[in-house]
């Protein structure tokens, strides 16, 4: 979520309606999001404003020049359904972690242990942190939804240097949803503060994920350093996601 909208607590009545895959091709040295909120902001009148973050560094060239830039807008139109798309094969297991206000969001990052991965099409990605926003970032069919999750996954495969699967997860206002249930307690105590805390074990497997029916696409991190790679494998047209329906 983004952290200065934390102070409302109805997100913990929220229920997953989509789930989308966006991967990120990138190089050692930008593969990582910025985590210190005092270099950019969300403010669009701001000089640090979404509009100004490719100005504010040459390493975040992307947000302003990028061609796969997420989030994006997946609508019908520009959606290729694909029935053999590959279900996202999932082994995620209970770890401890630290709860965390970075100040242009909250995220939650499992500490020195192996939280487990995810296979997509035969490489595997572990997975490091989620993190929320609150509008969400993506939109269906010009739509946005309350809450958007992102789980980010690192590519464990040697021929990668540091590829990025994020899947995002959208939710609209609803029945308590069990995972930000466990979690909304520390989260709205600590929306006005930038600090961490360990909150113990906790069980990525609580995030409710389907695996076989999901939107698909190349993009980047939605966020500085908003990094992208054109040359990756197999990539659909940036107007052109996938869906396995």
């Amino acid at each position: 979520m983004n952290a200065k909208q934390q102070t409302n607590p109805n997100f913990v009545s929220a229920c997953l309606i989509f789930t989308f895959l966006f991967l990120s091709y990138s190089a050692p040295v930008s593969a990582d999001e910025e985590e210190n909120e005092r270099e950019f902001d969300y403010l669009e009148n701001s000089e640090k404003g979404p509009s100004h973050w490719g100005d504010l560094k040459m390493e975040w060239s992307a947000c302003k020049n990028g061609v796969l830039q997420s989030p994006v807008d997946l609508s019908s139109q520009r959606v290729k359904i694909v029935n053999k798309a590959g279900e996202l094969k999932k082994t995620y297991k209970p770890c401890d972690a630290i709860l965390r206000n970075r100040g242009h969001d909250i995220s939650l990052k499992w500490h020195n242990c192996d939280a487990g991965l995810i296979n997509i099409n035969g490489t595997e990605y572990s997975l490091q942190q989620v993190h929320w926003h609150s509008p969400s970032e993506h939109t269906i069919n010009g739509a946005r939804y309350a809450l958007e999750l992102h789980m980010v996954h690192h590519s464990t495969d040697p021929n990668f240097n540091h590829s990025v699967a994020v899947i995002g997860l959208l939710y609209k206002l609803g029945a308590p949803d069990a995972f930000l249930s466990k979690l909304i307690t520390n989260v709205t105590s600590m929306a006005d503060e930038m600090q961490e805390r360990e909150v113990g074990v906790i069980d990525p497997n609580m995030i409710g994920i389907d695996g076989k029916k999901y939107y698909r696409y190349i993009g980047s991190l939605t966020v500085p350093p908003c990094t992208e790679d054109k040359n990756c494998f197999n990539r659909p047209s940036s107007g052109t996601p996938t869906s396995s329906p």
